[in-house]
């Protein structure tokens, strides 16, 4: 049977700032799509209120704005997708196997408090269905609780953004909180890289999270291997 995925996109434009710009961090969407794509996966797209979603500045640029980003961008088939985003409402999780949560700080604003994603990544996870994120996509599991009441990531392995990450790339002053902390604060068992920015993904049976931008291919591979492709 295909397997059916849901990626989660932002509809957030800026920080708390207008003057500084953020949205989609667009290769972790188009990293992850490419993979899924290769091997006959159905996808769709859906944000927290539905509609476009914005692209971050930064994502467009080297060295970020490889091939297959620029190939995403290129393409008015593509872009049309992020024009018209599904919102939550609107879907039922029985028809996904799987939940992808992309990243770019926007993401921090408006997923935590999206009742209707909490709401599907809880059926999804429920059913059996692997919940992954990228990068600053796991601010999504934040507030995302089980059936029982528990933090979905209470006890479980996980990476994302880190807080030195946040200072090395100068923001750490614009976003709205330390995600790393509130991960930690739900009784995640947060896990980071040595490195900061290099390629890192951490697996906790149907939890598959990826911890920054280089991260979305390999993360991507492991939900593919989860779910048995």
């Amino acid at each position: 049977m295909t397997a059916r995925i849901l990626h989660v996109v932002t509809n957030v434009g800026h920080y708390d700032d207008p003057a500084h710009p953020t949205g989609l961090w667009l290769s972790e969407l188009a990293h992850a799509w490419e993979v899924f794509e290769k091997q006959g996966f159905q996808q769709t797209i859906v944000s927290p209120a539905g509609g476009a979603s914005p692209l971050e500045p930064r994502s467009l640029r080297f060295p970020n704005y490889d091939r297959i980003a620029r190939a995403w961008h290129d393409d008015p088939a593509r872009m049309a997708l992020l024009e018209s985003t599904s919102s939550p409402d609107a879907v039922d999780a029985a028809d996904f196997d799987a939940i992808y949560f992309t990243g770019g700080h926007a993401v921090m604003y408006d997923f935590p408090g999206s009742e209707g994603l909490q709401r599907i990544t809880r059926e999804i996870f429920e059913q059996g269905g692997v919940v992954s994120s990228v990068c600053h996509g796991y601010c999504g599991l934040l507030d995302t609780t089980l059936s029982d009441g528990s933090h979905l990531i209470a006890g479980r392995r996980m990476t994302g953004f880190s807080w030195r990450e946040e200072e090395l790339a100068k923001v750490d002053e614009l976003v709205p909180y330390n995600a790393e902390e509130a991960a930690r604060e739900r009784g995640a068992l947060y896990e980071k890289a040595l490195i900061p920015f290099v390629s890192n993904v951490v697996v906790d049976g149907r939890l598959v999270t990826g911890q920054n931008p280089g991260s979305a291919k390999a993360t991507a591979r492991k939900v593919v291997e989860v779910l048995g492709g």
